[in-house]
């Protein structure tokens, strides 16, 4: 498993997605709705040749929308079999994050984002926020 993660930025806050989950990553040009979908469901897009679910972080984690800018992106993680991808507002960051630095995330943080943050890690002067990466793709975990 590599230490390598992508850093996005969802609001105010950055996450960290472990490299090893993500497929691919694309420019935010637009989604085909889907009647009846959770909230949080943008619709579907094309991600070569394939069809592929878009999941908007900022509805998951409950923040309020915001209108896709160019520097928003779509992070296309494959977990197992699946194909799932995700709007953030950025994501232009490659880290080397070592297993040792990542730190448990303080109870209220990991009650209050809904098992969505797995770890924590300190990179210089920012805090980021590891990802749970099939807990935010679940719609088990809907807060919808």
């Amino acid at each position: 498993m590599s230490d390598l993660h992508v850093i996005c930025r969802i609001g105010d806050a950055e996450y960290a997605i472990p490299a090893d989950d993500v497929y691919q990553m694309e420019s935010y040009t637009g989604a085909t709705p889907v009647p009846g979908s959770a909230p949080y469901v943008i619709g579907l897009v094309q991600i070569r040749q394939q069809i592929v679910p878009l999941l908007d972080l900022r509805a998951r984690f409950g923040l309020a929308p915001i209108e896709p800018s160019p520097s928003s992106r779509i992070v296309v993680l494959q977990l197992g079999k699946r194909l799932v991808g995700l709007l953030v507002d950025v994501a232009r960051e490659v880290q080397n994050i070592a297993p040792e630095q990542l730190q448990a995330p303080p109870d209220v943080i990991a009650h209050q984002a809904g098992g969505f943050v797995k770890s924590i890690v300190q990179l210089r002067d920012r805090i980021v926020m590891l990802l749970d990466a099939s807990r935010v793709v679940s719609e088990e975990t809907a807060h919808g």
